[in-house]
């Protein structure tokens, strides 16, 4: 099967994405800055060949599986297939350099492929438990990969992490409500929607139900539980690793903030970070404790 023609198979070296958190900026340490980048871009063209363009899900799910084959080629010292050079040339060195965990990278596939399955089943998430396993895949092995990087390997600073990524990835779920529905990619749990008594249409952008307000104003204080508990983490690394991670934990509550502030209704509006946050954000990060 041919695989879908999907921009990210272009360069990816900017980081050109909207983020709710800085990716390899100015505060990363400089001999870590390629390895970082080289993850983000791995993972962020992985994401897209499963959500971009209008490829089929055959299609799809056929690219990861290249995706999957040329990662496992590299970490092998083998020839990839060539679809993807600027991901994997890259990622090729960092793996030898720091001896990367390929489980992680290999998580974050699965997850992937989780998605476009479930897209189109047209299956949902029976309840906040799978869907927190979901986030173990699709987000922790990011910090974990980076915690690697950074040579931190104790228990507490592994969940602390754990702890910080799931909460990004339920953040981001919550702010992108209104695009998901329309695709038809359902992370409110079937379980927590029947809780609070929505239905299908108290999602619809048209909506004015509060039973819907109610519901992402329970995932937005579980996501902000998350990131409080996983924050300190911010604050025990080192330099600008941590300086780099207080902006991170700081992106996803502000973020979580302004999810308040349109009182709660994703479903109608997607909220997201501009420039004007940044100074809020420093702010907070300075006094982080």
């Amino acid at each position: 099967m041919k695989a879908p023609q999907i921009s990210p198979t272009a360069a990816v070296q900017p980081v050109s994405h909207y983020e709710n958190f800085p990716v390899a900026s100015v505060l990363c340490p400089p001999r870590l800055r390629p390895a970082i980048a080289a993850i983000y871009h791995f993972a962020r063209t992985a994401d897209d060949l499963a959500d971009e363009g209008d490829a089929s899900a055959a299609q799809r799910l056929a690219a990861l599986a290249q995706y999957r084959a040329d990662l496992l080629a590299i970490a092998g010292d083998q020839a990839h297939s060539g679809q993807w050079p600027q991901v994997f040339e890259p990622l090729q060195r960092v793996l030898q350099d720091f001896q990367l965990p390929l489980p992680l990278l290999a998580d974050l596939l699965d997850a992937f492929a989780q998605d476009v399955r479930y897209t189109a089943a047209q299956r949902r998430y029976r309840d906040d438990a799978e869907l927190l396993d979901y986030c173990t895949r699709s987000a922790n092995p990011v910090g974990r990969l980076l915690l690697h990087l950074y040579g931190i390997t104790d228990a507490l600073s592994l969940t602390q992490s754990d702890q910080i990524c799931s909460a990004l990835q339920l953040i981001n779920f919550w702010q992108d409500v209104s695009s998901d529905v329309a695709r038809g990619r359902w992370y409110p749990s079937v379980q927590a929607m029947a809780a609070h008594g929505v239905s299908d249409a108290d999602l619809q952008p048209d909506s004015q139900s509060d039973n819907a307000r109610q519901l992402m104003a329970a995932y937005a204080a579980q996501a902000r539980a998350l990131m409080q508990a996983g924050a300190p983490l911010a604050c025990r690394i080192p330099g600008r690793a941590g300086w780099e991670l207080r902006l991170v934990v700081q992106g996803g509550l502000r973020m979580l903030d302004k999810i308040e502030a349109i009182n709660f209704a994703t479903w109608r509006t997607r909220p997201k970070l501009t420039a004007r946050d940044v100074p809020l954000m420093l702010w907070r990060a300075l006094w982080m404790r």
